[in-house]
């Protein structure tokens, strides 16, 4: 039978569950599959036994909504969603979307009422967006409303990307960090799971020693059943306090939050700094000044090992949306996903205008084969299953591993990029393993096509001496078009971009039409253009549209 984690009373009822450990906030519809980040964070807290119930979408207008569980005894856990609310609620002209694929039937009025049943939200007579702006801090506000006292810790791309001062597009205005204006006890920042196995053992080990009572219970004794100074220290998290004196003493202190919103360059050098802090290995802790407060963030976890990376997406996942949201035809997202399967976490490549370095880190840690094989004999069963698998890859598709002995090491170079201007001589260049992986997934019975979607690093693949790949791409991996991101095609740009030079691409863009020409097959490249990037001129623009008429797009 089906085992989706309890979204309302009545499943909490059906699985005996009196009290839950901890409740999970999304911004999106519960979607139970791997490729979501509440899913895994749920998942990976009740694999140590942990309860875990999750409210989806709520109505941000109703606090009975984050009633709908009860109060819980560790925490709630507050996430705006797989993708940031203001990409999801707003095109880049801040213009309001009409879809939201990560809503029931993509309508992005629909959320839940304190029922569980699923309605539309309406102010002042008309439909409006269930997701709030800035969700995360509205969900958070509603919490404490709903009950005072109880921890909450915040996550997801949402907050990790805001974890200190950062720019908002909406209001064009620097904005405090996350765990300031979302009054959270604490902000977990990248990959969360071994942040958040570190937190549930504290709150746990707190609440049994006091009786197994809800922490911040007001009735749970003279003495505070919960103190935020319980969670501090603890790597890929950022704090709050009012005292100097708590201020861990190694810290780099970055300008005051005043400071940096009301100067463009202060705020750079200050990012400046937050991203040279980002590598588990040299990070030191951060400090900065916001609204009379000392926010502090920790140093960043390192990447999960294989076998832990293994472990989490072996975790069960009933891979399908609630059935709640089947009366509206589902939830759009999961059908890029359902097929897919995510074979490593981290990017080395460090484009300047990609978050990915910042949120996941550069250094890559991949699933093992017998992992990613187990997995697509899984897919093979599912219902809908036509034979093909969408998609082996990650933030860059042919990344297995750290980029040298110093990645593996466990920390990367914080003063240079591993593949510009040219690759680094220390660069390990290898697509074997993943030859291996994609022809082990192929060749598994009722697997017709494993395809790569997720996107490739042309100059790595131009970097590997051994030629076969581009050719193993080309008979067996691409269903007609295959995605590159050149980005640009001025060097000048690219330099700011951080991306390879012109005629990388275009040596990779000879070879590849070669081989399928010499191949018998008709199969393009799909490359991705940025226009306007930060410190493009006219005639930069003006060199990228006379490209793209005179390749024919």
């Amino acid at each position: 039978m089906p085992s989706f984690l309890p979204t309302t009373r009545a499943e909490l009822n059906a699985r005996r569950i009196k009290r839950l450990d901890f409740i999970v906030i999304s911004g999106d519809a519960y979607v139970d599959h791997p490729s979501f980040g509440a899913a895994i964070i749920a998942r990976h807290l009740e694999s140590q036994g942990y309860t875990v119930g999750i409210i989806a979408r709520p109505d941000p207008s109703d606090v009975e909504t984050f009633r709908a569980l009860g109060r819980p005894r560790l925490a709630f856990l507050v996430a705006g969603g797989a993708i940031d609310a203001m990409v999801c609620k707003y095109t880049a002209n801040r213009k309001p979307r009409s879809e939201d694929e990560y809503a029931p039937g993509a309508d992005p009025s629909l959320c839940r009422g304190p029922d569980g049943s699923i309605h539309e939200f309406m102010v002042n007579g008309k439909k409006a967006n269930a997701r709030p702006d800035k969700t995360v801090i509205a969900y958070s506000v509603k919490c404490r409303e709903a009950y005072k006292g109880v921890p909450l810790i915040a996550g997801g791309l949402e907050a990790s990307l805001r974890r200190l001062s950062h720019y908002d597009y909406l209001s064009d205005t620097v904005r405090k960090p996350m765990v300031v204006d979302a009054k959270a006890d604490l902000v977990v920042y990248g990959m969360g799971e071994r942040a958040i196995t570190e937190i549930a053992s504290r709150l746990a080990e707190r609440s049994d020693a006091l009786g197994g009572v809800c922490l911040g219970d007001p009735a749970g004794g003279s003495e505070p059943s919960f103190d935020p100074a319980l969670l501090r220290g603890i790597r890929g998290t950022v704090w709050r306090c009012s005292k100097a004196i708590d201020l861990p003493t190694e810290a780099i202190r970055l300008p005051a939050h005043e400071a940096a919103a009301g100067d463009t360059r202060v705020f750079a050098e200050s990012f400046a700094i937050q991203y040279r802090n980002t590598d588990p290995g040299t990070a030191v802790p951060l400090i900065e000044e916001a609204a009379g407060q000392f926010v502090v963030q920790e140093k960043p976890q390192p990447p999960l090992s294989r076998a832990e990376l293994d472990a989490v997406y072996a975790l069960h996942f009933e891979r399908a949306w609630h059935p709640v949201y089947t009366a509206f035809k589902g939830v759009p997202a999961l059908a890029e996903v359902q097929f897919s399967i995510t074979s490593c976490r981290g990017c080395y490549g460090a484009c300047a205008f990609c978050a990915l370095a910042f949120h996941q880190g550069r250094i890559v840690s991949g699933r093992s084969k017998e992992s990613i094989v187990a997995e697509a004999r899984t897919l093979t069963g599912l219902k809908g299953f036509k034979g093909y698998i969408h998609d082996i890859g990650g933030p860059t598709a042919n990344f297995r591993g750290p980029a040298c002995k110093k990645q593996e090491g466990g920390s990367a170079c914080v003063d240079r990029r591993c593949l510009v201007p040219e690759p680094c001589p220390s660069l390990e260049v290898d697509h074997r393993e993943y030859i291996g992986i994609l022809r082990a997934v192929r060749t598994l019975p009722g697997v017709k096509k494993a395809f790569i979607r997720s996107g490739i690093r042309f100059d790595y693949v131009m970097a590997d001496k051994n030629p076969g790949f581009i050719r193993e791409l080309a008979l067996h991996h691409v269903s007609g078009q295959l995605k590159v991101a050149p980005e640009h095609v001025s060097d000048r740009v690219l330099r700011l971009m951080g991306k390879p030079p012109r005629r990388v691409y275009d040596a990779f863009a000879r070879d590849w039409s070669a081989i399928n020409t010499e191949l018998g097959l008709k199969q393009y490249i799909e490359p991705y253009f940025i226009a306007s990037h930060p410190g493009a001129e006219l005639s930069d623009a003006i060199e990228l549209a006379e490209y793209l008429r005179d390749c024919g797009f």
